[in-house]
């Protein structure tokens, strides 16, 4: 199997499972903090976070941990690209519903990198990292994936595993192209 590149490995093995507990920790256990960070004018004040918001951040916070398992634990159980590129697939697709979801805060969210704050930082900039690796990891940077040239005149065999072996002068011998008959021999 192939062995991933460092760079995704350290950000889909550590550095976004990590980064993404700590999401689920605050919209768990810090509800009003974490909700002043997403949006300050609309932060509950007084009379603390509404039973039914805080509802909806635990359930949050546990797509968060869900998604850190996912990642974490399928990605370091193998080095095969396609479950890779299944699950950092899946991935993207939430990137791309993680950003949208942003869109009721307005256009200059995206963009006003100055006047971000923490969570901010991890809506945007780190969801644009993290949907820029996944994208890079799916077209193949990096990973070698590049078709190999066969030499001229070299046959490629699949054996009954279906692994590929190359074919040697003495097997291209027989594949003249005129299938060679079998049985009796005729009268003549």
């Amino acid at each position: 199997m192939p062995t991933i590149p460092l760079i995704y490995r350290a950000f889909f093995l550590y550095i976004e499972p990590i980064s993404t507990i700590v999401g689920a920790y605050y919209a768990w256990f810090q509800p009003q903090y974490y909700l002043d960070l997403t949006h300050h004018a609309s932060a509950p004040g007084l009379f603390g976070v509404p039973v039914g918001t805080e509802v909806v951040l635990r359930q949050l916070a546990n797509l968060y941990f869900a998604f850190t398992l996912n990642e974490a634990l399928v990605l370091r159980a193998t080095s095969d690209i396609r479950v890779w590129k299944t699950l950092l697939f899946g991935l993207l697709i939430a990137d791309f519903g993680h950003v949208y979801s942003c869109f009721p805060l307005g256009m200059s969210y995206y963009y006003d990198w100055q006047n971000w704050n923490a969570i901010a930082w991890g809506n945007i900039a780190f969801v644009y990292c993290g949907a820029t690796l996944r994208t890079c990891f799916l077209l193949g940077f990096g990973l070698g994936t590049g078709k190999k040239v066969k030499a001229k005149g070299q046959k490629a065999i699949r054996n009954a595993n279906g692994s590929v072996q190359k074919s040697t002068p003495a097997m291209n011998a027989n594949a003249s192209g005129t299938p060679k008959k079998r049985g009796r021999k005729s009268k003549g």
